[in-house]
């Protein structure tokens, strides 16, 4: 609880008006920029069927990512299939609807591929709304598409038990919102002399101290950030995800965005975590490009093998990274087909190559990409 000191950075006396040292964050800034090139470099090179399955796969694990990273898991087949659809990119099979997918999936195509035009109030808005399209989070209903109103107190962010809360955080009261919102808008659409990448940064920082939401505040701040990446890149089509290199340092991001808020307006090292976290989201990137480069050397190869359906599809699963063991079993419930069938095709893939069978045998049979 707030005791009259100044506590978090919103009571600063120069709030908002954020400091940092460029000349420190110098050569991370040239370091990103340089990991960037390399990839841009690589794509350039690939045609645009290739470079969309890219987008694809960053999207789908920016999507998937960033809902996890608040504890929300998303079906990874029905995010892709989600992106897909509104990319236009055929995938073959397509995962059944589900408005809790296609509402995050909308914020965030909205937010990259239409990073040119302004962010607006209607726009923050209508990303909340996605987000929740039940008008409930869990179980408890919230102001959908609306700012909180603090009716139950002060919005704060809090871990463990009920007894023994720890705060974390405790964002600015409702009263001012309307006045803070306006004031970031105003920053976020007018030209100011940051680099881009600092300005995206920055975006990322200053939104998720306003936490303006019930709920959401996390993935919608990401999403501001991504606007803001998109920006820089001057390109609609993202090919690293940001909020997936997040995810594998949550820690570090809760600990930095912490010390952050409850510091002074001078941000630094906040922005030197982000210029890091942003130049290994770049490097994974080339991972996943290797990815799809091998997925559409494999059907290259096997282009003239007539493969039924379920096999195609089966097959897109494990280049796109299966989880876990593939087994006849989950052969045939992925595929919708008998016992039966599903060891028919596992054993024709088999014979002509395309699968072999790992080590252990018995009832714990199971198989991968030969190749």
């Amino acid at each position: 609880m707030i005791r009259g000191d100044k506590q978090y950075i919103w009571q600063a006396e120069d709030w908002p008006l954020w400091r940092y040292d460029l000349a420190a964050l110098s050569a991370p800034l040239s370091s990103v920029s340089r990991a960037q090139g390399l990839l841009l470099g690589r794509l350039a090179d690939v045609g645009m069927s290739l470079r969309d399955q890219a987008s694809l796969a960053a999207l789908t694990e920016d999507v998937v990512k960033t809902s996890e990273i608040e504890g929300k898991v998303l079906d990874l087949q029905s995010v892709r299939s989600s992106i897909a659809r509104r990319m236009g990119v055929d995938i073959g099979a397509v995962a059944p609807v589900d408005r809790h997918v296609d509402g995050v999936v909308d914020m965030v195509l909205d937010a990259t591929s239409r990073s040119a035009e302004p962010l607006t109030t209607q726009r923050l808005l209508g990303w909340h709304a996605a987000l929740f399209p039940t008008g409930y989070s869990g179980m408890n209903r919230i102001r959908v598409g609306q700012w909180r109103d603090d009716a139950e107190g002060p919005m704060q962010v809090v871990s463990g038990p009920v007894h023994r809360r720890t705060v974390h955080y405790e964002a600015p009261p409702s009263s001012s919102l309307q006045t803070e919102v306006t004031r970031f808008l105003a920053w976020a659409n007018q030209p100011t002399p940051e680099p881009t990448l600092i300005k995206a940064g920055l975006a990322h920082l200053w939104f998720v101290t306003l936490h303006p939401f019930d709920d959401g505040n996390g993935r919608i701040a990401r999403a501001v950030g991504d606007l803001f990446l998109a920006r820089a890149d001057l390109s609609p089509q993202r090919f690293y995800s940001l909020s997936a290199q997040i995810q594998r340092e949550r820690k570090d991001y809760y600990d930095v965005l912490e010390a952050t808020q409850k510091g002074s307006m001078e941000v630094t090292a906040w922005l030197a975590w982000f210029l890091g976290t942003l130049e290994r989201a770049v490097a994974s990137a080339q991972g996943t490009l290797d990815g799809v480069l091998a997925k559409a050397r494999f059907w290259q190869r096997w282009a003239s093998t007539p493969f039924n359906e379920r096999q195609i599809r089966l097959l897109n699963r494990l280049l796109d990274g299966f989880e876990g063991k593939l087994t006849s079993s989950k052969w045939a419930k992925i595929a919708g087909c008998s016992p039966d069938t599903a060891l028919r095709d596992i054993t024709e893939l088999l014979s002509l190559g395309v699968l072999r069978k790992l080590p252990e045998g018995g009832r714990s049979t199971s198989y991968e990409m030969a190749q």
